[in-house]
């Protein structure tokens, strides 16, 4: 018989032991062992029963069980110096603090609080809201933002049967299960009002709709984590399912779910200020453009509350926004039929100061190779942030190159669009045996803290490989359960199952594969030549097993397909022992599968990946990387910290390129990595891997860690928007007003902006190294100042088409004015390299608030 009605029944704590409640629901246990390992001492048969959940395990413990534990003084003191120890990290000055009174005192910003929206995150899995790295990314940037004391809230929904749970049936096809979640039994609790009764954001729909959301708070160590519910009674049964699945529902639902993001985030953000006294964000960082609605509803603000017109409250929202990309592809961009989005902007549900006409135009493709009658999120994302980031140095490459429509008088290399390179949190990702062998050797397990990634060789070589054996078979212990589990699923008896106990081997060389499973990403590149694959995994010398695991879309039949025919590889008696794919991939299996295994593979099709952590997390825990030249490996593979497949690059024919490189991989596996793995000395030591190993931590450590990223993020973006939204706000918004008026009297102007004549003199026929070019240009602005725009000298090397490239921009200063607002403008410029030099002059916007020359996308050339 199904229940009519569930909730959950919250434990009551003696007091001794109230601290416990405490822990428990600041998810910093989650990555903080030592409050884990005092979970766990209460039972570590219902701890693993729990899945590891102390919200779950306090409420699965009887009256007399939590009494016994309140009688026991020892315990009772641990809780007390485990709630004494999460007190000083949540109080106790961190880098921000430090960092901060430094910038005030240089009379540059440090934002009082930065409001980071994304549409999952994943935190822990314990709270399945995240399908994949984006989520993945966003945890990790709000624990590394927690460590640090970087004052972040974060924003995003709460989905009340998370992505999907995944399972094989027996023909190896993906089956997807939604499990429904209660927040009750969840580390999460509802924001109410003073009166004790829920708070509630609302959002208007089309037809006099009202969606109406409550807010969960998750508290991520110092970072709360805002997410709005729309699975409230008073919304229509429709309406109550839009935060139902992430990524989930059909017709209206992706774009309510963004609607809630963004317009609702803010009123959520609005409303933790007022209950909490927490203060209002200055700087708004949106992660990919699920959350661009939140720049709309921050304009609406603006225009109500403060009077300003549209363009001059447009400015001050984009000052102090951040944006970053993660596709670089456009098919993994959101992107709505106009009419969709004058349905929910226009007529009746128009939004108070921001005409539909208006918002159309921000995310409109009306640029070269643009489709007309699309709005496009990731364009409104642009449009409405001052700065713009990849997330690794080629994806910032990549994005230039895909969004340069939006600053058409720039080449690709000037498009504002930034790189910093994405982190991985390591307290989250890396094994508790490399921290034991840090604090053996090294004396700390604070490794990053104290800055000892160059003591790594410190660390006998013995003791490196024995800790990675250890880990190793923690993994095989693992896959071993997991391979039962899905089996006993997919209809297999315990008498068919001997098997399993001979499934991989400690001592192989272990290769991980585990990732989403959209067709880029290639799972089954490793199966061009099923029986060379073979040779591999049976060699007699020199075997290897692989570990492999993803999950494709719902709607995604292709990758499910892919999935499909690994598995029946997988399968295959011959080969089972030494290769298994793992069903649902999440954070859990993921503790174990990065530090089990010796070498991390990633083969997508470049240039693809535009990151791709979870290689980084592999390395923090000694693995090696196996990878395609894409995303961060790209950037920073060095020869010694693993191999990087070469790749067919300019192939046009699909199959033929992946020919190319899957054959390109199996050599590199059979003849430089298990050929390095199985050379040992006369211990049984592979010195050479060893050294790869050690290397790859010295060099790659410092790198790859979230705390880097986060510090990077407020350095070079959320600073400089604090400041910049500083500057254009104030109690007036003067300087808001100031810069609309400028764009808008620019824009009028520039189709009359030209240079009439250039003169370069200085130069023999012959020039060299020394010489000086100098420079006379003649400029008309056509009612516009010199002080207005930036006449450049732009020299650099040219191609044989005589395009610029390797640029560099040098400013010319005003010589005199003359009548019809024509202007000489000069300068001179040393010759300082050889080879092929060119040069031209153009005339760029220039205002203090604008965060470079390509803002605007104007740009007058000679």
């Amino acid at each position: 018989m199904k229940a009519i009605r569930r909730f959950s029944v919250r434990t009551v704590l003696p007091s001794r032991i109230e601290g416990l409640g405490v822990l428990a629901s600041n998810l910093r246990w989650s990555w903080h062992p030592p409050t884990r390992d005092l979970f766990e001492s209460i039972s570590p048969r219902k701890w693993a029963q729990a899945g590891e959940d102390p919200v779950k395990l306090l409420s699965r413990l009887s009256a007399d069980e939590l009494a016994s534990l309140a009688a026991d003084d020892d315990f009772v003191g641990r809780v007390v110096a485990a709630n004494e120890d999460l007190h000083h990290y949540l109080t106790d000055e961190r880098w921000y603090q430090s960092w901060s009174r430094e910038q005030e005192a240089a009379g540059k910003a440090a934002p009082a609080a930065v409001a980071y929206f994304s549409p999952e995150f994943g935190i822990t899995s314990v709270l399945p809201q995240y399908s994949g790295g984006l989520g993945i990314l966003a945890g990790d940037h709000l624990k590394s933002a927690s460590d640090l004391g970087v004052p972040i809230v974060g924003v995003g929904l709460f989905y009340k049967t998370g992505y999907f749970k995944q399972s094989l049936n027996r023909d190896g096809w993906q089956v997807e299960t939604y499990p429904v979640l209660d927040p009750d039994g969840l580390p999460l609790s509802l924001l109410r009002e003073e009166d004790g009764t829920p708070a509630v954001v609302t959002v208007s729909l089309p037809a006099g709709r009202e969606l109406h959301a409550h807010v969960w708070k998750a508290q991520v160590g110092r970072v709360p984590l805002l997410l709005l519910d729309s699975d409230v009674a008073g919304n229509d049964e429709q309406t109550r399912k839009v935060t139902e699945s992430l990524y989930g529902g059909g017709g209206d639902t992706r774009l309510e779910q963004e609607l809630l993001l963004g317009i609702g985030g803010v009123r959520a953000l609005r409303l933790w200020s007022r209950l909490s006294g927490a203060p209002t964000p200055e700087v708004y960082h949106t992660n990919e453009g699920h959350a661009g609605f939140l720049g709309v509803e921050r304009i609406t603000e603006l225009v109500r509350d403060h009077g300003l017109t549209f363009d001059d409250a447009l400015e001050a929202v984009r000052a102090a926004t951040v944006f970053t990309t993660h596709t670089p592809v456009p098919a993994g961009i959101d992107r709505f039929d106009a009419a969709k989005i004058n349905l929910f902007f226009g007529g009746a549900n128009a939004i108070p100061g921001v005409p539909v006409e208006r918002l159309l135009a921000l995310g409109a493709e009306d640029y070269d190779g643009g489709q007309p009658g699309i709005f496009n999120m990731a364009v409104m994302g642009l449009r409405l942030a001052q700065r713009a980031n990849g997330v690794s140095q080629l994806h910032g490459v990549v994005s230039r190159e895909m969004f340069d429509g939006l600053w058409p008088g720039f080449d690709d290399v000037e498009v504002p669009i930034s790189s910093i390179t994405n982190g991985v949190h390591a307290p989250t990702w890396v094994d508790r045996a490399v921290y034991d062998v840090a604090r053996t050797y090294l004396g700390t397990a604070d490794i990053a803290g104290e800055d000892a990634w160059g003591r790594i060789d410190e660390v006998p070589a013995e003791a490196v490989w024995s800790t990675k054996r250890e880990m190793r078979e923690k993994l095989v212990a693992d896959v071993r359960r997991r391979v039962r589990s899905s089996w006993q699923k997919r209809g297999a008896s315990d008498a068919e199952l001997g098997w399993v106990e001979d499934i991989l081997d400690p001592d192989v060389l272990t290769i991980g594969f585990a990732r989403r499973v959209p067709t880029y990403k290639r799972l089954t590149l490793m199966l061009r030549d099923p029986e060379r694959l073979k040779r591999l995994l049976l060699h007699p010398e020199r075997p290897v097993q692989l570990v492999i695991a993803g999950k494709s879309h719902p709607a995604d039949e292709t990758g499910k397909r892919l999935i499909q025919e690994m598995v029946r590889f997988a399968d295959d008696p011959e080969v089972r022992h030494r290769i298994v794919f793992l069903p649902n991939y999440d954070i859990a299996m993921a503790q174990h599968l990065y530090p089990g295994c010796d070498v991390w593979l990633n083969n997508p099709l470049r240039p693809f990946e535009a990151c791709g952590t979870s290689g980084m997390k592999a390395a923090l825990n000694g693995g090696l990387n196996l990878s395609i030249l894409d995303g961060w490996w790209d950037e920073w593979f060095d020869g010694r910290n693993g191999w990087a497949i070469p790749t067919a690059d300019g192939v046009e024919d699909a199959d033929r390129r992946d020919d190319i490189e899957a054959s390109a991989l199996y050599d590199l596996i059979e003849n430089d990595v298990a050929a390095k793995f199985y050379d040992r000395d006369a211990a049984g030591l592979p010195q050479g891997w060893i050294d790869m190993m050690t290397h790859t931590l010295k060099t790659l450590g410092p790198k790859v860690l979230a705390s880097r990223m986060v510090q990077d993020y407020t350095e070079q973006l959320y600073s400089p928007a604090a400041g910049a939204g500083r500057s254009v706000g104030g109690s007036d918004f003067a300087g808001a007003k100031d810069l609309a008026a400028y764009k808008s009297r620019i824009r009028a102007a520039w189709p009359k902006v030209r240079v009439e004549h250039v003169e370069p003199s200085g130069l023999s026929d012959s020039p060299q190294i020394g010489d000086v070019l100098d420079l006379r240009a003649y400029v008309a602005l056509d009612g516009l100042t010199p002080d207005d725009v930036e006449v450049q000298l732009v020299h650099g090397h040219v191609n044989d088409v005589d395009e610029l490239w390797g640029m560099e921009v040098a400013p010319l200063a005003l010589v005199e004015s003359y009548e019809d607002g024509r202007h000489q403008f000069a300068g001179s410029q040393p010759l300082r390299r050889t080879g092929s030099f060119g040069y031209s002059v153009r005339v760029v916007p220039k205002h203090t608030g604008l965060a470079g020359p390509a803002e605007l996308g104007l740009a007058r050339n000679a």
